[in-house]
């Protein structure tokens, strides 16, 4: 669905993006994480033609981007930054003119595609309402209807759930997975690293420009070959493991290549209570912390 070689964006002396090797694969939910400043946007706007790479290229739905951006980007729905709209017109105003440009869109059914769009991302109440009268949130869920309003194969999304509630966060996060299921591959480049973790099904994470992994996140949070266990009695534990606890936390101790069944017949054996236990598996957020840390570390050294 996507795929790049060699994406590189220079601004001046500047490198935005370094050397890019994207593979989105059809029916993924793609995460594309980084901070704040790392590159995501600028990538996005480059698939989607609004920025010329400086070096690289991009194949987006079998084609090369930009030369087929006429062929392509009927098919791909769209939000990036922050959404522009007309903030004298109302959504559906707004929805129907975005409508009205674009090659897919069929008057005769104009209408009921904006009510439903409205509705999907609860804006159905206040889709007569001027669009400078609604609050940012608002103006994110109304991208999102944009975004929908062709059925698109391809859905490329930036940050969606900006200044929304939870509860906003909660349904948008619903509604993807739902399109999901239905067909449609869906690119989501956020920082947000619970938004991701609870969302995709496969991760790409840039650092400065350059990505530092690509691959599922069943993989990324694969079992580590450690233990987890939770146990009021640590210091027992730890006395009867007799070295074999790699750190500790509070109660939360984790030990070295052990058995989660040898780990609680031995430690149940010593009258030791134990809460929890289980293989260690990496949180997402630990997974970035690693790769971007070694990643300043191996920058910094002369």
């Amino acid at each position: 669905m996507i795929r790049t070689e060699g994406l590189t964006k220079r601004f001046r002396s500047v490198s935005a993006v370094s050397g890019l090797d994207l593979d989105v694969r059809a029916h993924d939910i793609y995460g594309f994480l980084g901070a704040n400043g790392s590159g995501k946007t600028t990538t996005v706007r480059m698939l989607l033609g609004l920025v010329l790479a400086t070096s690289g290229s991009i194949e987006v739905l079998g084609h090369q981007m930009p030369k087929a951006a006429s062929t392509v980007l009927p098919r791909v729905g769209a939000l990036v930054e922050g959404p522009a709209f007309y903030g004298h017109l109302s959504g559906q105003a707004n929805l129907a003119i975005f409508d009205a440009c674009g090659p897919a869109g069929s008057r005769r059914t104009r209408s009921a595609r904006i009510h439903e769009m409205l509705d999907t991302v609860g804006l159905s109440e206040v889709g007569r309402r001027p669009v400078k009268a609604y609050s940012l949130g608002m103006r994110q869920r109304l991208g999102l209807a944009a975004a929908l309003m062709r059925a698109p194969e391809l859905l490329i999304l930036d940050e969606p759930t900006n200044g929304l509630d939870p509860q906003g966060i909660h349904e948008i996060r619903r509604l993807l997975l739902e399109l999901n299921r239905l067909g449609t591959t869906i690119f989501l480049s956020s920082h947000l690293l619970a938004e991701v973790e609870q969302l995709c099904t496969r991760v790409g994470v840039i650092d400065r420009g350059r990505l530092v992994v690509q691959d599922s996140l069943a993989n990324l949070q694969a079992p580590t070959g450690r233990t987890m266990l939770s146990t009021p009695e640590v210091a027992t534990a730890m006395a009867i493991l007799n070295g074999r606890v790699v750190s500790s936390d509070g109660p939360r101790l984790i030990v070295q290549g052990a058995d989660p069944a040898e780990l609680n017949a031995l430690l149940v054996g010593h009258g030791v209570r134990v809460d929890e236990l289980g293989p260690e598996r990496r949180s997402l957020e630990q997974v970035v912390l690693e790769l971007t840390a070694a990643r300043s570390d191996n920058t910094e050294r002369p």
